[in-house]
């Protein structure tokens, strides 16, 4: 197997996703300098960030971010690559990430099915994919509960929320999302899966719909966290 890895290595070098050096045997996506300077999110901050975005509106009831996001790091580089050079499989491995680290949450917040954040039609025309979806598909794969990704439509073309303040986001996302079936997400715990959060509007905007549409609990997991 190793004398197979070599030369498919040989034939076919893989590249890390941040800083572009080829890949040792052992490594995947990332190399291990590269891992070494992204940092997981500790337990004190995962309260605070909870506190900050979702405590007020009891609309999420626990959430998870993997890691934090920093600017000129590597992880801004990896997630970039990610969503707008269609390097879709880095999605995967970074679900696949959160999925483990995601295990005994899961176990304890009783999910029946995992949806994306969803994209617009045209900006996933644009992009080629919506990067939420193979995130959750990652988690899936570890985890082995159904993605569904057809339960919440954007209805609305929003602009990028990046530039936006917190009240501006909040109104560019409001009623942005429509909901395709009411009888499958009835009475159900549901993981809500989104690249990065940031103020959480978007997360929240989405947990409202379902909650509003009869859901039971509704819980957020990220890559990242940033803001």
């Amino acid at each position: 197997m190793n004398f197979l890895t070599d030369i498919l290595d040989f034939i076919l070098p893989r590249f890390c996703a941040s800083c572009n050096l080829k890949l040792y045997k052992n490594e995947n996506v990332i190399c291990s300098e590269c891992t070494r300077q992204i940092k997981e999110v500790d337990d004190a901050r995962i309260k605070n960030e909870y506190e900050r975005k979702f405590a007020g509106s009891f609309i999420i009831t626990d959430f998870f971010p993997l890691y934090v996001f920093e600017k000129d790091k590597p992880l801004q580089e990896i997630i970039h690559q990610f969503k707008y050079n269609k390097k879709f499989l880095i999605g995967k491995f970074l679900g696949k990430n959160l999925g483990f680290a995601l295990i005994e949450k899961i176990k304890q917040w009783n999910i029946d099915m995992i949806i994306p954040v969803p994209l617009h039609h045209l900006k996933k025309a644009e992009r080629g994919y919506n990067q939420s979806l193979y995130i959750a598909k990652g988690i899936s794969a570890v985890v082995k509960i159904k993605v569904d990704d057809r339960i919440i439509k954007r209805k609305r073309f929003t602009k990028s929320q990046t530039t936006l303040n917190l009240e501006e986001r909040e109104q560019n996302i409001k009623d942005a999302f429509s909901l395709r079936s009411r009888t499958k997400i009835a009475g159900k715990n549901i993981l809500l899966v989104d690249d990065v959060i940031t103020t959480g509007s978007t997360i929240r905007e989405c947990g409202r719909l379902l909650i509003e549409n009869g859901a039971s609990q509704i819980y957020a997991a990220s890559t990242a966290i940033a803001g």
